[in-house]
């Protein structure tokens, strides 16, 4: 499964900076990242020079994302996605998303970048696993806002070195949940859908096929 950890900070806390610096050292380490960039902005540019998004191309993201309250760059509209089904539907080949933002998302691992000794988000929302600022602070785990070679392999460490199990065959989403199944279960549906495929004729090299269902039940209720 697709490990996800966002940086999180107030504005011009560096976090932007911090966070392109650990996507080169992760891409570096041989690693498939892709970024997701939240803002409350509007009308903001997407991977021109100066702005945060092309920092993160230029770091060595495979993919770049910016969510905003008008436009979620893949050029649509932005329809409330959590984190996650975001992470796991449009980057589901990579090894590790690396987000900004998303500080009230739960169940996710945030990084806080923090300058400022009276800012503290992770006394305020969940899941901060370390702290990255220059600032004198105890913590769990605390780094210096020029150590993203170190956060790099914290993360390594912590998220991806234990997912190193091989490709996923079969990837399942309910709901934008991306749901867990085990290895004799991805090779049957794996090939069951193949096997549809096939018989098709289609006449092209198969080596990834995308399935999505609407599931409508009866809305009727009995007495």
């Amino acid at each position: 499964m697709t490990a996800i950890v966002s940086f999180i900070g107030w504005h011009d806390s560096g976090k932007t900076t911090l966070a392109a610096t650990v996507v080169t050292h992760l891409k570096e380490m041989g690693y498939r990242v892709a970024v997701i960039k939240s803002s409350s902005v509007t009308n903001i540019p997407f991977d021109t020079p100066d702005t945060d998004t092309f920092k993160h191309r230029q770091a060595g993201a495979d993919a770049v994302m910016l969510v905003a309250p008008d436009q979620m760059v893949l050029q649509t509209d932005n329809k409330d996605l959590s984190l996650v089904t975001l992470a796991h539907r449009y980057f589901p080949d990579v090894d590790i998303v690396i987000a900004e933002g998303f500080k009230h998302s739960r169940h996710i691992a945030k990084i806080e970048v923090t300058r400022n000794p009276e800012q503290k988000l992770r006394q305020e929302v969940h899941g901060v696993i370390a702290v990255a600022t220059d600032l004198d602070i105890t913590a769990d785990y605390v780094f210096r806002l020029d150590e993203g070679p170190e956060i790099a392999h914290f993360l390594e460490k912590r998220f991806l070195q234990r997912n190193k199990r091989g490709v996923e065959k079969t990837s399942l989403l309910v709901n934008g949940r991306k749901i867990p199944l085990r290895e004799f279960i991805q090779d049957s549906l794996a090939s069951v859908v193949a096997g549809y495929v096939d018989s098709l004729k289609l006449n092209d090299d198969i080596r990834d096929i995308e399935l999505r269902i609407k599931v409508q039940y009866n809305t009727k209720t009995t007495k």
